[in-house]
């Protein structure tokens, strides 16, 4: 049973919903902007409604595997391994050719159904970044660093601090692009009409 929710823990995370709510507006949001099926880009076309759908959505398919995880009485290893396995999802989506957001969304709703109190030190460390940078991309790999430092000071299972790291390895992973963006001094900031910081989110 563990390995059958794990696999619809992937299938849940893997739902693109920027896309499927940019089909019911009438754009594909991989084709605007930076091409991220998240929040921020859908916003481009889609206006702040879209956005909110999308975010909701994103956060959700990192939620609901985990809570169908502990409600069927999985052990913390597998409830780690299925909250992985629908941010890997969201990530590298099989309903996209494995392509697919930057995680982040999905990472919310993951830890809000393991471990709320984990986000208190990433969402402040997400908001100092954004209100003193104005980059959603650096504000994000600000989080993703203390994520795991936050999941171990909160003696969470071993499992846990272990999802901890590899996500914030992934989160690390999937914005390379915006890396080497804040390096050469490149990347968005908002309000400025870049293509940057709208690959943050999703």
């Amino acid at each position: 049973m563990a390995i059958a929710i794990a696999i619809v823990s992937y299938l849940i995370g893997s739902i693109p919903v920027g896309v499927l709510v940019g089909r019911v507006r009438g754009f594909d949001p991989r084709a605007i902007g930076s091409g991220n099926v998240g929040m921020t880009n859908v916003a481009r076309a889609g206006g702040r409604g879209a956005a909110a759908i999308t975010l909701t959505g994103d956060i959700l398919k990192g939620l609901i595997p985990v809570l169908i995880a502990r409600g069927a009485g999985l052990g913390a290893r597998w409830v780690a391994i299925c909250a992985l396995a629908a941010f890997l999802g969201a990530i590298y989506s099989v309903f996209m050719r494995f392509e697919g957001g930057k995680g982040g969304a999905t990472s919310l709703g993951v830890w809000l159904g393991l471990s709320p109190m984990v986000l208190v030190a990433p969402l402040l460390a997400f908001a100092i970044l954004l209100a003193a940078r104005r980059i959603v991309s650096l504000a994000l790999l600000g989080a993703a660093v203390v994520l795991p430092i936050s999941a171990v000071a909160m003696g969470l299972p071993r499992s846990y601090d272990a999802a901890a790291i590899l996500m914030a390895v992934l989160v690390f992973w999937r914005h390379r692009s915006n890396i080497q963006r804040l390096m050469s001094g490149q990347e968005s900031r908002i309000g400025s009409g870049g293509s940057g910081s709208g690959e943050a989110a999703g």
